[in-house]
């Protein structure tokens, strides 16, 4: 599918610059003019197919809808799917979450949301793609679904009301659920300009972090020896999984910048399930997310949301090693 692409980089980097194919710096600028275009080409073109679905599911009817109506269970399944068509990562995706405390949606299903929301969103669909295929990215966003599902039911039964803050505590006991809005008889062709512009500034937004990001991946690529990584985080260490979630917390990035070196750690040796576990961790949950948190959460139960998650992506990392190997 990206023939012309790898073509035109090796042309660019081996021809017109002369920097030889064997040498490490051939190598590195090759992954790194490949990787650069190519993501920036997908990150677009689904970001413009996210867009058309997220412009007739907008937040104040997805809230207005989980807060009024009995759904047995598959309100936690619609908000890690609302998650999906949001493109936050772990700190932007808080004053939304926020939102719907406010409106009265149950904590387990905001939860859901909050979860899924930085790991599964069209800028990590696209990259993942292009780093891994359609096999592994759809493996990869059921994981992540599941993953919101099951932590916010999880995290739903603990009955943790009682630890958000008494900020949050006095809106709940005041709070009014806003009527539902009119649905807007808008067109899909009058829409689209608002998309693309939305699709430009999301591409916009998240460019410094792909540039980083696959210039890292790119260095790694060329300059770090094959078994680096398989001497600190191998299949045969049992400890690899959670070693790799819990270096990934404190190093906080969106999927943009950190799937690149995702994929550089999967070529030089690093399972996969361990890999993505390390990326889960970095966009996932994060220390500043922790800070912005503790306007609404106790540190008990922002401990709590952390240790239930930090469980389930060490599991999913397990998962991958074996579906994956």
């Amino acid at each position: 599918m990206f023939d012309f692409l790898q073509q035109f980089a090796d042309w660019f980097i081996y021809t017109l610059l002369g920097i030889s194919a064997k040498s490490h710096l051939g190598e590195a600028l090759n992954f790194f003019v490949f990787d650069t275009i190519k993501i920036f080409i997908l990150l677009f073109l689904v970001t413009i197919f996210m867009g058309v679905i997220n412009a007739y599911f907008p937040v104040e009817k997805i809230r207005n809808f989980l807060s009024r109506n009995k759904m047995y269970g598959l309100e936690y399944v619609f908000a890690s799917f609302f998650g999906v068509v949001t493109p936050f990562c772990s700190c932007s995706s808080v004053p939304l979450f926020i939102g719907f405390v406010k409106g009265g949606i149950p904590l387990g299903i905001t939860f859901s949301y909050l979860i899924t929301a930085p790991l599964v969103n069209e800028v990590a669909i696209a990259i993942f793609i292009g780093a891994f295929g359609l096999k592994v990215t759809a493996i990869y966003v059921a994981t992540g679904i599941l993953l919101g599902i099951i932590g916010g039911f999880v995290l739903g039964k603990m009955k943790l009301e009682k630890q958000l803050s008494t900020w949050v505590q006095n809106i709940l006991n005041s709070a009014v659920i806003e009527e539902s809005l009119q649905a807007e008889h808008i067109g899909l062709k009058d829409k689209m300009p608002t998309i693309i512009k939305e699709a430009l500034q999301i591409v916009k937004g998240v460019s410094l972090y792909i540039v980083i990001g696959i210039a890292v991946g790119g260095a790694m690529h060329g300059f770090l020896p094959t078994g680096f990584f398989q001497h600190y985080i191998s299949k045969d260490q049992w400890y690899a999984v959670p070693l790799a979630v819990i270096m990934g917390v404190p190093m906080y990035s969106n999927a943009a910048g950190v799937i690149p070196v995702v994929q550089v750690l999967v070529a030089k040796g690093v399972p996969l399930g361990t890999a993505i576990a390390f990326m889960m961790g970095v966009i996932g949950l994060s220390l500043p997310e922790a800070m912005l948190l503790k306007k609404v959460m106790s540190w008990k139960l922002i401990a709590i949301y952390f240790g239930t998650i930090s469980f389930f992506m060490i599991l999913s990392g397990y998962l991958f090693n074996i579906l994956l190997n």
